[in-house]
């Protein structure tokens, strides 16, 4: 009998340890530079196992489910822009932590075709006396400098994990709150739950394999002529055929296509002109 409670005890550990908890953040940015007086904010999922975590934006799951459906129906229903304009997202990037050899992998959409970089810069913490107590958990403080700006973490070791929001890891806890010095950015911990699994994440066209610093090259290509990078991408083709946009229906030859997709470009990259990497 003590062996059987002990097995039990065993199982009943191991199962828990299997679980996938959920750590829900409210992320804001003041991404627009010129217009810092408009603040964004959205939730974002850290989902963490035993042997990974990743980040993304709830917003993510919503509009790859609704993309989903329209592949899945061979583009009959269209796209209804005012649903997926609400659910339009700052976070369009997702982030896997590896747990087992530290690795950090980015992924992004850069037109037709999906790019991952491993992020090549670690991340060298101080860690600071200072402690409070945020909600329910007691907080130390810790800082770093990443990506072009300097950043205050506040972690605690009340919960069992060593991980945080975006690309941020490597103190002893899981991370609470972090926020730029400008108050750009802030990344704050409202809820966390279990759930069953990782979510499977929808990719569309190539997945793009480079160094971060060919990401960020091809990310500025893309910002100055979105149609030409389109028709460089795998595959070729670009904008050659009328394609069915909207709720209503009807058709949009490949200029007016084109004109579209450039003002979209245009203004998304004005809605990120202070990204949360300056460098």
């Amino acid at each position: 009998m003590k062996k059987l409670g002990i097995l039990a005890i065993a199982l009943l550990a191991q199962v828990t340890f299997a679980q996938t908890n959920r750590f829900v953040y409210q992320v804001s940015s003041k991404s627009d530079a010129s217009n810092k007086d408009e603040i964004k904010t959205e939730n974002a999922y850290l989902d963490i196992s035993a042997e990974k975590s990743m980040f993304y934006s709830e917003n993510r799951i919503k509009r790859d489910s609704v993309m989903k459906a329209n592949f899945q129906s061979g583009g009959a229903r269209g796209f209804n822009r005012d649903q997926m304009e609400s659910l339009r997202s700052n976070i369009n990037y997702t982030i896997e932590k590896n747990k087992k050899d530290q690795k950090i992998v980015y992924k992004d959409r850069l037109g037709r075709d999906q790019y991952s970089y491993e992020e090549d810069r670690p991340l060298n913490w101080k860690i600071l006396s200072e402690t409070t107590k945020i909600g329910d958990y007691k907080v130390q403080k810790a800082e770093t400098d990443f990506g072009g700006r300097k950043w205050t973490a506040w972690f605690t070791t009340d919960l069992p994990y060593q991980d945080g929001p975006y690309k941020f890891n490597g103190l002893p806890g899981l991370i609470v709150k972090a926020e730029d010095s400008t108050g750009d950015y802030s990344f704050d911990l409202m809820k966390n739950y279990k759930i069953s699994d990782f979510p499977e994440m929808v990719t569309f066209g190539n997945v793009m394999k480079v160094k971060r610093t060919d990401y960020v090259k091809q990310q500025e290509k893309y910002k100055t002529d979105p149609a030409s990078f389109m028709n460089n991408q795998r595959g070729g083709g670009g904008i050659s055929a009328p394609m069915r946009i909207g709720g209503g229906g009807g058709n949009q030859n490949p200029a007016d296509m084109r004109k579209r997709m450039e003002e979209r470009v245009k203004e998304e990259a004005k809605q990120n002109s202070n990204p949360i990497e300056l460098k």
